[in-house]
């Protein structure tokens, strides 16, 4: 009698203690920082097989527009009926709610998927605070090869690829945002540095005009504008250069470079 107690109170407790160690150690998900093409038809030249396959193994995605990460992951081959996705939107009206219900099923040992609404998540995108709250939290982040317009600028632009500075969006004030504009020139002038800034793409056309109104003639500028895209244009060009040419910026996706030797 005792012995069959015995066993059945060890197995009992083998089943009890299995079960609350699978629960307790339990792995978490890995968050997959998924890019997206810069522009429309440019599929061919952002797509990895790494890619395709890792969407096709995800259910569940963090997005920051969902109409277009749905569109992506449809171009990109995903075989699964997007009516069995889970989406979570980290959109402009979400952001400044808790980070709680983006990692449910990260928590639960699910792998999900971040997109930017174009390129690469968390660079100048507000994913960034999704991947700190993943480091935080003890979650595995994967970075994907992946298109950003930042890094495809500067290498096409010609200037100091050791040594560079990506600022975002400069003043909107024309006062302030010419000072600024000054300040970057001598900070790339003192430190032999890159400076990298952008607009957005309807107030292109204004900051290239006070770009080329308060820099040195002999400073130089590169425009990288619709990068990936059928009317990609990439150019470098001293300022007293820009000021002969015509271009127009307006509505389209633009990174400006500067460098002062």
């Amino acid at each position: 009698m005792c012995d069959v107690f015995m066993t059945y109170n060890c197995g009992f407790q083998y089943n009890f203690y299995s079960f609350v160690n699978k629960y307790s150690i339990m792995q978490k998900g890995s968050l997959f920082l998924i890019p997206v093409p810069l522009s429309d038809n440019a599929a061919a030249k952002s797509f990895t097989p790494f890619l395709i396959d890792t969407i096709n193994e995800i259910d569940t995605y963090i997005v920051e527009n969902e109409k277009t990460a749905r569109k992506f992951l449809k171009e990109a081959g995903m075989k699964r009926p997007q009516s069995e996705l889970i989406v979570h939107d980290y959109g402009k009206h979400q952001r400044n709610q808790s980070l709680v219900p983006f990692f449910k099923e990260l928590s639960t040992g699910k792998n999900v998927g971040l997109m930017s609404e174009a390129g690469c998540p968390g660079i100048a995108d507000p994913g960034a605070d999704i991947v700190a709250e993943a480091h935080k939290r003890g979650i595995v982040v994967v970075p994907l090869v992946g298109p950003s317009s930042i890094l495809l600028g500067l290498m096409a632009s010609g200037f100091n690829g050791q040594s560079f500075t990506f600022h975002g969006y400069l003043p909107i004030d024309k006062i302030q945002r010419a000072k600024r504009i000054k300040e970057l020139e001598q900070l790339s002038a003192s430190q032999k540095q890159t400076q990298i800034f952008m607009e957005t793409p309807f107030r292109n056309n204004h900051l290239f005009e006070d770009v080329i109104k308060n820099t040195q003639p002999q400073t130089l500028l590169c425009i990288a504008s619709n990068l990936n895209s059928e009317t990609e244009f990439v150019k470098t060009l001293t300022i007293s250069q820009w000021r002969k040419e015509r271009i127009d910026l307006h509505k389209k996706p633009t990174i400006f470079l500067m460098y002062r030797s």
